[in-house]
Order: structure tokens, then C-alpha cells, then sequence
């Protein structure tokens, strides 16, 4: 644990200076403050430093707004927790009641009518206060069945609501398994992976308490939402068969990537089946062409550049409360204590999109998020286990908009010949027209077995027009090369908006998994 702490330490050190003198900018329209924080024990504390009270340690496992007054906090070690004056600026008397206990490492938090929802490793929780007395007296299992073979990383995830009602869960895989773990596994005959029951799979309970296996290939999918249409989305984590974080379109028959939940596939109810072989060591568009069932991401997020470990999701549904980005998703980064803006379109039956930077300088690693009636972003913090920026080991923050519009791409489209972008303010349209100010470079990532990949394949792509709507709003690029199932990634250094300023943020990376217009096999 030391050598991993100083291994992810010095490899984010280099981003940490940049960061935080970004951060500062994006105060200017984003405002971070601490509802509760913790603190090393210094002889200079920070302004905005908060204490838990009673020595709660608030490891925000779990999160879902009340009303506008209290949001409820689930916690590493196995609370939940209602806050009561989380919406005053400053912060100021903030009310804390247990409201459930003797959890089982609650990843997540739900509620739905007089009841909140967590999902503990080994089922799906619904508890409810009957006597008004503000504590849980009923703790009813509404779904379970999956495997638990003991090992750590066997975590539960959720749930969250789809627009039908069904409930939603990510299980784990296990990471090297063996001795008593081991034995508690199954196996599949043909390709011999072994793994708990169910484990690299996304489940979804229905009204009636049905559970339903419905896509595999997870490795750590940390965290999960629905779209505006209602569609199911989850996050996962850079490691063995993932080349690095990326944002999955979940939906039945689905195989994203790690190919140990195949273990489940021939099991009663397994959407998958039979699946003979696996590639491993090519290229991931060659990958997808080799194996059917083998989806792309809806969006890669480049490996630093990005973040590190992505974690919760969260639909923008302010309808502009929380500034010119609704209908979009925001997503959180563990190791750089940061949150990206993703942009999602579909095109020929496919989801694909863009990834943006967003926030960084939060004081620790973004866990979970959850929006307020006012629109602002509650954010819930805990770096156990792994290191991040920071100056805090848990906590909760709110991200308010100040009113303020950044200038930033708003969205990345997919053109038959290039990429449209929209711009939060018009645009210099002398800067704006000129190719030169753009750059874009094209790369892909390999599919295999080890942990991680390098970016492969890269290649620089001319950029031969760029027009300038007549509103200055958008952008027409024409780019020649374009490649499927590749990232694309967009340096924007030389525009400027109509006052002569840059954007806040001057890169985005879309991945491009159908060319509009382009015939599909």
C-alpha cells in the first residue's frame, strides 16, 4: 500500500500545480464550498475547513437530496446519515441524524417515496422509518443472488432509476482470487474464467423485485445514471482488459471488456452466451470487428489527461440552474479530485460522445454527487484506499454556478466530414475561421489481458476548413482521415470569444464510434 501511495503521489504531482491554478479560474463560475471536510492536523487550517461533529467520519459512500433542506449520506462503515441545513451559503449550523446502521459497505444511496435504497455487498436494501421518529425500523431485501466470495474488491454499487422504474446495480470482479475465494466461485467450461456469481455485471430489479442479469465485461463500475431518455450508463475503471477509464451505454446482451464476468454467461438468465473466445493483445477496433458481443465505450477518457478513476455520474436536470450545460452528464474523478462534462450524442443506433475537463481542486477524491432543488451539485468525498489530491481525507463539498457563463465548447458533433462544435459564447470569428487554431490527433488503445494501455496508433489529422456560424455559436471543422471506433482529440488553443479571451478549457476528446452517414456492416 506505501509503494502504491508513493507511485500514485509522484505520478500526479506533475498535474498538481496546473490544476489547482486552473481551479482558481473555475471558481470565477463554478463556487467549491465545504460543507464538511477533514484535515491533517496543521498549525494553518484552511478558511472553508469544516469538522464533523462528534468525530463522524464522513466517508461519503452514498448520496440522494431529500428536499431543500436535508440530503441523506450513506458512509464507508455502514451509516446513513441525515443533513439538515446543507443548503446554506455559507455554511453555517449543520443538523446530523443517524438514520440507519449495521450496513455492509453501502455504495450508493436511493430514495424513493418514504424509503431510501443502498446496495450492500450481498443485497439490495430498502429501509424505512415506520414511527416517525426519524431512525430506520424496517430493513427489507429487495433483491439479492448475486455472488460473495469474501474478497475485498467485490463491491455493490447503487442502485439507480431508470425511467421504467427498474432499479439498477454494478457488481464488481474479483482481482485475483484464490484459496477460500476461490473455492466460492464458478467457472465457465469453455473459456475458464472463475469469478462469483454474476460478478462484471450490470443487474437490473424490476418493480416486482425481479433480477435480471443484463450486461457483463465490468471491472470496478463505480458509477451509474440514466440520460435524459432514460437509458443506463456506468463508469469504469483503468486495469486488467480496460485500457483506461471509460463511460458504457448498458443494455441487455451487452460485453464491454473484462472478460472474467463471462464467467456468469452460461447461467440461467445470462443474456450471453456461449462466446468461444476472447481476443487479446490487438487493437481494440480490431477487437470489436473479431467479437460480436464486444461494445465500444460511449466515451474513453484518456488516461491523466482525464483523470485517473472515474467514479460517480450525474445528469444535469436544473434546466439551467447549474449554467449552460443541462441535459449533460458530470462525472467524478477519484485520484485528481477533479469532475469531467460529457457530451452524448447518437448516431447510426450508436452512443458516442465527448469528454471535457470541468472542476478541479476539490479537497478530496470525488466519490459521489447528487443535485440539489436549487440545481447546485452536492459533492461527497472519501480517498480510502487509494490516494488523491487534496488536502482532506473525506468530506462534502457544494459546487454552486455563480451566474456566470465560461466560455467553453458546449458540445462536440460528429460530422460526416469533421466535427461541429458549440461554443457558451459567440466566438472571434477571425480566430474562429482560422484551421491553425485547431488541432486534432486521432488514437486508439490495445485490448488485452495486462492492466492499462498506452495510446496506439496515433495519428495527426489535417484539418482543412473551419466556418464560423453566422451567430458565432458554432463551428463547422473539416477534418480528413476520420477512423471509427478511435478517439479523437481536440486541441482548440487559438480561438477566442468576441472579447478577446480563450477558453477556459481548451481541449475535448470525443470518440468517434460511427461516421454520420458512413454505411454499417
Amino acid at each position: 500500500m506505501v509503494t502504491r501511495t508513493l507511485l500514485i503521489t509522484a505520478a500526479i504531482l506533475g498535474l498538481a500545480l496546473v490544476r489547482f491554478s486552473l481551479a482558481g479560474e473555475e471558481n470565477d463560475y463554478y463556487r467549491l464550498e465545504s460543507i464538511v471536510t477533514s484535515q491533517a492536523k496543521t498549525k494553518s487550517r484552511s478558511k472553508n475547513w469544516k469538522p464533523a461533529p462528534d468525530g463522524l467520519a464522513l466517508e461519503v459512500s452514498g448520496m440522494t437530496v431529500l428536499d431543500d433542506r436535508r440530503i441523506a449520506v450513506a458512509i464507508r462503515k455502514g451509516e446513513v446519515w441525515i443533513l439538515d441545513g446543507v443548503y446554506q451559503s455559507p455554511p453555517g449550523k449543520i443538523t446530523y441524524k443517524k438514520f440507519a446502521s449495521a450496513l455492509h459497505e453501502p455504495l450508493g444511496l436511493l430514495k424513493i417515496g418514504d424509503a431510501l435504497y443502498t446496495a450492500q455487498r450481498s443485497e439490495l436494501t430498502r429501509m424505512r422509518d415506520l414511527d416517525s421518529d426519524g431512525t430506520a425500523d424496517e430493513y427489507l431485501a429487495v433483491a439479492k443472488g448475486w455472488g460473495v466470495t469474501g474478497h475485498y474488491h467485490e463491491y455493490a454499487y447503487g442502485p439507480k432509476l431508470d425511467h421504467d422504474g427498474n432499479l439498477w446495480i454494478t457488481l464488481n470482479i474479483g482481482l485475483g482470487l484464490k484459496g477460500n475465494h476461490l473455492r466460492r466461485t464458478i467457472r465457465d467450461p469453455k473459456l475458464g474464467f472463475r469469478q462469483g456469481l454474476w460478478r462484471g455485471w450490470g443487474m437490473k430489479i424490476t418493480p416486482t423485485g425481479e433480477l435480471i442479469p443484463v450486461c457483463a465485461g465490468m471491472r470496478s463500475p463505480c458509477g451509474l445514471a440514466a440520460n435524459g431518455e432514460g437509458d443506463m450508463f456506468y463508469t469504469d475503471q483503468q486495469g486488467n482488459w480496460v485500457a483506461t477509464n471509460t463511460l458504457h451505454h448498458m443494455r441487455e446482451g451487452a460485453f464491454f471488456h473484462h472478460a472474467e464476468a463471462l464467467a456468469s454467461m452460461n447461467q440461467p438468465g445470462s443474456p450471453i452466451r456461449d462466446i468461444k473466445s476472447v481476443p487479446n493483445g490487438v487493437p481494440f477496433p480490431q477487437a470489436v470487428k473479431q467479437m460480436p458481443h464486444l461494445k465500444p465505450p460511449a466515451v474513453w477518457f484518456p488516461y491523466k489527461k482525464m483523470g485517473q478513476s472515474t467514479t460517480d455520474i450525474m445528469l444535469d436536470e436544473s434546466g439551467g440552474k447549474f449554467g449552460p450545460f443541462a441535459g449533460q452528464f458530470f462525472v467524478g474523478e477519484f485520484t485528481q479530485a477533479a469532475m469531467s462534462r460529457v457530451f452524448l450524442e447518437k448516431v447510426n443506433g450508436e452512443y458516442q460522445g465527448a469528454c471535457f475537463p470541468f472542476r478541479f481542486g476539490f479537497a478530496s477524491a470525488v466519490l459521489r454527487m447528487a443535485q440539489g432543488t436549487d440545481g447546485s451539485m452536492f459533492v461527497g468525498l472519501s480517498n480510502r484506499g487509494w490516494s488523491s489530491l487534496g488536502t482532506s481525507s473525506y468530506g462534502l463539498q457544494r459546487l454552486i454556478w455563480t451566474g456566470h457563463t465560461p466560455f467553453e465548447i458546449k458540445e462536440m458533433r460528429a460530422q460526416p466530414d469533421g466535427f461541429e462544435l458549440v461554443f457558451t459564447q459567440p466566438v472571434d470569428p477571425q480566430t474562429a475561421a482560422n484551421p491553425n487554431a485547431y488541432h486534432i490527433n486521432s488514437y486508439t488503445y490495445l485490448y488485452h489481458a495486462s492492466y492499462g494501455s498506452d495510446e496506439i496508433q496515433r495519428k495527426t489529422l489535417p484539418i482543412t476548413g473551419a466556418t464560423v456560424s453566422g451567430d458565432g455559436l458554432s463551428v463547422r471543422l473539416k477534418v480528413d482521415g476520420l477512423r471509427e471506433l478511435f478517439v479523437h482529440e481536440l486541441s482548440a488553443d487559438g480561438v477566442r470569444n468576441q472579447a478577446g479571451e480563450s477558453l477556459l478549457h481548451r481541449h475535448a476528446y470525443y470518440t468517434l464510434n460511427r461516421i454520420p452517414g458512413k454505411p454499417q456492416p
